[in-house]
This record gives structure tokens, C-alpha cells and sequence, in this order.
């Protein structure tokens, strides 16, 4: 079996008054309200959504799984 890396995202500020867009890469991420996590499987469109978002989130974890 091959390791999977995972990354923990959490919302820390809404997305009210916030472009459309970066309203839609906080749906794209699993998350819909403040203080909600989602794990990931971390590639580079994960990465991407991150970089575009990184104010509005934070990364709580990143970690291996089997």
C-alpha cells in the first residue's frame, strides 16, 4: 500500500464580503462555516486552493497515513 499525505484545514474568518471566487475555494475545500476542519489529500490542486485562500484558513496539520 502506498502512503498517502493528508493536510488538516480549518476556517478561521467567513467568507462574507469576500470574492466569489475565494468563497468558491472555501466550498471547494469542504468548508462552510467558521472553526469547521476537513482533512484533505494533500496534491498540488489542494495546494492551490490553500495559497489562494491562506488568509481566510489555517493549516492545522499536515500528516502521513497508510
Amino acid at each position: 500500500m502506498s502512503k498517502k499525505n493528508t493536510i488538516t484545514v480549518k476556517q478561521i474568518y467567513s467568507a462574507q464580503r469576500r470574492p466569489k471566487v475565494q468563497q468558491q475555494c472555501l466550498h471547494a475545500l469542504g468548508l462552510r462555516r467558521i472553526s469547521q476542519t476537513n482533512t484533505l489529500e494533500d496534491n498540488d490542486i489542494v495546494r492551490g486552493l490553500i495559497n489562494k485562500i491562506s488568509h481566510l484558513i489555517e493549516v492545522v496539520e499536515a500528516s502521513e497515513s497508510k
